[in-house]
């Protein structure tokens, strides 16, 4: 819940939301995992300034998380997690050609392990960046964008005396920069080409440098590396857009190269809760930076199909293929999902609407030679709402249902697929309101 005090240039406002969450574990069937959280926010634009600036904005926040990890009935292990942030965004003046905003984002976060089962130390985290963003309207047909980011971060761990954590005897600090550029060519009033080039850094989280243990909730043990350095990549993406009344959509390619990619990556062997070997135990998985490449091609459309008096029908088409190669290993990367396609059918007439949809899946087999492939799906899925007014309110009833014909899907990129598969048919009702 929430409030605001809005004025014609402008708005200031504070939030509350609570989430309370009590699941089981599909890795393990006597755990439980209790999870709450509170977050509270602020935010505020001031708009028409005068001087450098045209108009400024604000937000920050504070979450407050804790999640216990129930074992046969005994909290085994609490997750502590306290989170500071503000963000301010300021949108200068033209300057020539130039339209943009620059800005500064702050966090911090106060993380806790409590319990035998920690897999990671006591860490706090600092970050601080500064950033802008650049737009162009070079001719009447090209427009450009420009953006640069530049982060410090600094993680501290805390072992509190485990001899678990002897790798967490450090803080580690980075300083990430990174750099974008775009461009959108309007060909024809249907057609245009859109482009990107970018070189991103990111630095590792503290799960990466400092995580030693058994992670109850994915059945894994998982290692980080104190030494990782920070994740380097040059991504591209090429889209060719249209839209003539019609049809509305798109056709792209894209490529990633990672001189260091920071990957969850299994080693074969299986640990018991001490990290020892046992052929009994749970896998191991390690937090290493390797050298990768991603590539893959996407599509979407929106197409209208007839409008009259039984209402405006549409189709949405959309597909997308991704490849990740380990070029240190020469093997695939884990966890990526196979090629996917989606068929929706949209209808609309007056306050109801409905659509039904169709996803396929492909099998996964270019997977690391120690990780099981997935096979392919077919999932059907359905919904129908219907929209009224309550005073100033509006509503919005609906059924919606998933996976009608039941299938078995196991996601490619869950490390829990070979454990769970995603969920079977499932009928939601509902209620939705804004105000």
């Amino acid at each position: 819940m929430g409030g605001s005090h809005t004025w014609e240039d402008g708005y200031a406002g504070l939030s509350y939301s609570n989430y309370d969450s009590n699941y089981g574990s599909p890795a393990e069937s006597d755990v439980r995992i209790r999870m709450e959280q509170e977050h509270y926010a602020f935010a505020s634009e001031i708009r028409n300034l005068d001087g450098p600036f045209s108009s400024l904005k604000l937000d920050a926040g504070h979450t407050d998380y804790e999640h216990r990890e129930i074992a046969g009935g005994e909290v085994g292990t609490t997750f502590k997690n306290k989170g500071y942030e503000a963000r301010i965004e300021a949108r200068h003046q033209p300057l020539g050609p130039f339209n943009g905003v620059v800005g500064a984002q702050v966090s911090r976060n106060e993380f806790s392990a409590l319990g035998e089962e920690a897999f990671v130390p006591h860490l706090d985290t600092d970050a601080g960046a500064l950033f802008i963003l650049e737009e162009l309207q070079a001719t009447d047909r090209l427009l450009l964008t420009l953006g640069g980011r530049l982060e410090h971060t600094t993680v501290d761990p805390d072992a509190k005396g485990s001899e678990r954590f002897v790798n967490a005897d450090r803080s580690s600090s980075f300083t990430a920069g990174s750099l974008s550029s775009g461009a959108v060519y309007t060909l024809t009033p249907v057609w245009s080409v859109a482009a990107t080039l970018g070189y991103t850094e990111r630095a590792p989280t503290f799960y990466e440098l400092y995580a030693n243990g058994a992670h109850v909730a994915t059945g894994t043990y998982e290692l980080g590396d104190a030494d990782l350095s920070k994740e380097k990549a040059v991504s591209s993406d090429l889209a060719l857009r249209f839209d003539n009344g019609t049809h509305k959509g798109s056709v792209g390619a894209f490529y990633s190269h990672f001189s260091n990619y920071i990957g969850l990556l299994g080693t074969g062997r299986t640990l018991n809760d001490e990290g020892e070997e046992d052929a009994d135990g749970m896998p191991e998985y390690t937090y290493s930076g390797v050298r990768a490449q991603f590539s893959g091609v996407e599509a979407q459309d929106h197409w209208r199909l007839a409008e009259g008096a039984f209402g405006k029908f549409a189709l949405e088409l959309s597909g997308d293929y991704t490849r990740a190669k380990n070029l240190d290993s020469g093997e695939a990367l884990p966890r990526i999902a196979p090629l996917r396609l989606n068929t929706g059918l949209l209808w609309e007439l007056d306050r109801w609407q409905a659509r039904i949809d169709v996803e396929h899946a492909s099998s996964q087999h270019r997977v690391p030679e120690n990780e099981s492939g997935t096979d392919g799906y077919t999932t059907l899925g359905a919904n129908v709402g219907y929209y009224f007014d309550v005073g100033q309110s509006k509503w919005l009833a609906f059924v919606n249902a998933e996976n009608l014909t039941n299938q078995t899907v196991r996601y490619a990129s869950s490390i829990l697929r070979d454990i769970a598969p995603a969920e079977g048919r499932s009928i939601q009702v509902g209620l939705r309101t804004s105000f």
